[in-house]
């Protein structure tokens, strides 16, 4: 990031946010006829308030790029909604980070400080890439912890699917047999990194911070489905069909 970079991201900061308002997913019981509920999973760790937002089985290692908007330190509880549906099932749709109990006015996409900012639109976003089906909130101050533990064949099978199992045993309500979220406390420390089922599974999701009224930072939220917008599309497959 240098300060070109941030001149240019002042230019578009107010194009790159969220058209939906996040915090409706935890506070309404139903959107566009979908059924919602929250789900608390527990406090993330943010030591520094280096904030990174990763597929932790692929693109999780001590090199990873926080984002660059510096986010309060401490541990701070994690909140998924859940939308019930009887086409989808249980999906993980947005996942928030709650740093103040102010409700936000607006979300910008949060960013590494690298993306190429150039003719952007409203239409756009940045996001982070999933491959593993899993997505997880940690702080850069975490991640040599993490790269200490996971090195292993197969970070999966050998190391996380019991801790999966295990988490659907004690708490199976919104998770599969096989698992679908975890609050893993990093060992040999007091470190916790939330560990969650990425909405519809492997793709691209953004990725976004909430201001306040006064521009204070008060939460961090992950868009894994736009309900609107995924029905949208439903609708528009079965016009063409």
């Amino acid at each position: 990031m240098n300060e070109n970079w941030m001149q240019k991201y002042e230019e578009v900061k107010n194009i790159l946010v969220c058209p939906t308002d996040l915090e409706t997913y935890f506070t309404s019981d139903e959107i566009m006829g979908q059924q919602l509920e929250t789900m608390e999973i527990g406090n993330v760790s943010l030591p520094s308030g280096k904030v990174v937002v990763r597929d932790p089985l692929v693109y999780l290692n001590a090199n990873q790029s926080p984002y660059f908007v510096q986010a309060p330190k401490g541990d701070f509880p994690v909140t998924i909604a859940v939308v019930k549906s009887e086409d989808w099932g249980d999906r993980y749709a947005v996942v928030k980070v709650e740093f103040t109990k102010e409700k936000p006015v607006i979300y910008r996409e949060a960013l590494v400080g690298i993306e190429e900012l150039e003719g952007v639109t409203e239409d756009d976003f940045f996001g982070f890439g999933v491959d593993a089906g899993l997505g997880c909130i940690t702080d850069a101050e975490v991640l040599p912890k993490f790269a200490d533990e996971a090195d292993v064949d197969n970070l999966y099978d050998d190391y996380f699917a019991d801790i999966f199992a295990k988490s659907y045993q004690d708490n199976p309500k919104n998770q599969r047999d096989a698992g679908d979220w975890i609050n893993w406390k990093v060992p040999n420390t007091e470190y916790h990194i939330p560990m969650f089922a990425s909405g519809f599974g492997d793709g691209e999701y953004p990725v976004y911070f909430a201001y306040d009224a006064n521009e204070n930072i008060c939460g961090l939220y992950i868009q894994f489905i736009d309900i609107e917008l995924a029905l949208s599309e439903e609708g528009d497959e079965e016009d063409v069909e």
